[in-house]
């Protein structure tokens, strides 16, 4: 898979000192008490078929009309555990501050109910942040719920630092890029996608590290005179 870096073509602290923050998360050793978890989002426009398609037959595609009817767009949260190969998502009408909150509420309560705390990596989007949980909740629960997660921000035109984007990616060319009409059948079809990537326990081989970040982007480092 192609990776497409946008990153700014001189030194600036600003990208290197939240990419290498990122990295050192990386290379963690799994730790079921201090997991770490990649969270990202997306959306996908529903669409409705106009006319019944026609199945695919032996010589001949499946076929459908050009035609199609609008029904709105669904946001979808995503959460991945590259070490473990653990896999959720989320699917919601909308993608407010109420909204990120709820799920990771849902992400700290169900499914890391065990653990200490939760390093997340995710990208510096206005919604994810500490501030969510406080307009969502009462100030007890937003204060418990930021004790829970220690956040780890990708940098500006350094969201491919972020590996929920190579799940997204698959995601989206197996199960995704098709017509799908409405949230129910979209939460079905992605709960089953990765139902069973789960059981494979598909982890992701990060291999990028600090110090190859430090060759391969080098430009983006001072020249420190000694």
């Amino acid at each position: 898979m192609k990776q497409y870096w946008a990153i700014p073509s001189e030194y600036s602290a600003e990208f290197v000192a939240p990419m290498e923050d990122v990295l050192a998360v990386y290379q963690h050793p799994y730790d079921p008490v201090y997991p770490v978890v990649c969270m990202d989002e997306t959306n996908k426009q529903l669409v409705g078929e106009t006319r019944v398609p026609l199945p695919a037959a032996p010589g001949q595609a499946r076929r459908e009309d050009y035609e199609y009817e609008r029904h709105g767009v669904a946001n979808l949260f995503w959460f991945c555990e590259p070490l473990t190969g653990w896999r959720e998502v989320k699917v919601t009408a909308r993608r407010t501050r109420t909204d990120w909150a709820e799920a990771m509420r849902e992400l700290s309560d169900v499914y890391y109910a065990t653990a200490q705390r939760i390093r997340v990596v995710l990208d510096n989007l206005n919604t994810h942040s500490a501030a969510s949980f406080y307009e969502a909740f009462a100030p007890e629960e937003a204060r418990r719920l930021v004790e829970r997660f220690e956040f780890h921000h990708t940098p500006k035109h350094g969201s491919w630092l972020n590996m929920a984007e190579i799940e997204l990616s698959v995601l989206s060319r197996q199960c995704l890029e098709r017509r799908i009409g409405d949230s129910d059948t979209l939460r079905r079809e992605t709960q089953a996608w990765y139902q069973q990537r789960n059981t494979t326990s598909k982890g992701i081989d990060w291999q990028f590290t600090t110090a190859q970040a430090r060759i391969k982007l080098k430009r983006l480092y001072p020249v420190i005179q000694t």
